[in-house]
């Protein structure tokens, strides 16, 4: 769903190694696989279950980064699961609030739209030799992070009294910073791939079956 999902190491950065049995890659794959369950239960109204659920998603989400850096088991696999099992769940959590009418149409256009906006990014990339897109910026990941807090605090905030009242507040503050990071996060890739285009541009024409190893885009 977005351009950031599969990152490939730049020049001068070694290369992720391809492990697939990893426990925090398992664990990835349990987050990814609870993701239909989930809209299921926003759908079917099951709140307090769904909100359960992505606390376990947020939970895992934060421990298999943790392992991976503590066991040494990062992987290319894992620098793709990641990503696409959060943006899986801003996914599933926009189609259930949209179809409860919790959230307006127009914050989905916008969400949905900024991911169309930074699509032409991989195909741009890889004509440059990169193996995969940009690595993530921090405002990506804060808008993200925005995003995942604000949606369960909207979906508490459809129910009755102050608590749910206030997460309705609170979430939609989320919301709003959150979608405004996405949008500040895709100006800021475009402006990182123009600049990428342009050294590309002046850059002297690539070697043959001889190059040297040390150019290592594409690697």
């Amino acid at each position: 769903m977005s351009a950031e999902v599969d990152r490939a190491p730049e020049a001068g950065q070694e290369a992720l190694p391809d492990r697939i049995w990893t426990v925090p890659n398992i664990l990835s794959f349990a987050r990814l696989l609870g993701v239909p369950l989930f809209l299921w239960l926003v759908l079917i109204k099951a709140d307090w279950w769904a909100l359960g659920l992505l606390v376990f998603a947020g939970l895992s989400d934060w421990l298999d980064g943790k392992l991976a850096r503590a066991l040494n088991q990062t992987s290319r696999l894992g620098a793709v699961l990641d990503p696409a099992a959060d943006r899986l769940y801003i996914l599933a959590t926009l189609i259930g609030l949209t179809v409860r009418d919790i959230i307006p149409v127009w914050l989905v256009v916008l969400l949905v739209a900024r991911e169309v906006a930074i699509t032409p990014i991989v195909p741009i990339m890889r004509r440059l030799g990169y193996g995969g897109t940009l690595p993530v910026h921090f405002v990506g990941k804060a808008g993200t992070m925005c995003l995942l807090y604000a949606f369960p605090l909207l979906l508490l905030g459809d129910h009755d009294g102050g608590v749910a009242t206030t997460a309705k507040v609170i979430g939609w503050s989320f919301a709003i910073w959150g979608t405004a990071l996405y949008w500040w996060a895709a100006i800021l890739y475009w402006e990182q791939t123009r600049q990428l285009v342009l050294a590309d541009r002046g850059s002297p024409p690539a070697a043959g079956p001889g190059a040297q190893a040390g150019d290592q885009r594409g690697s």
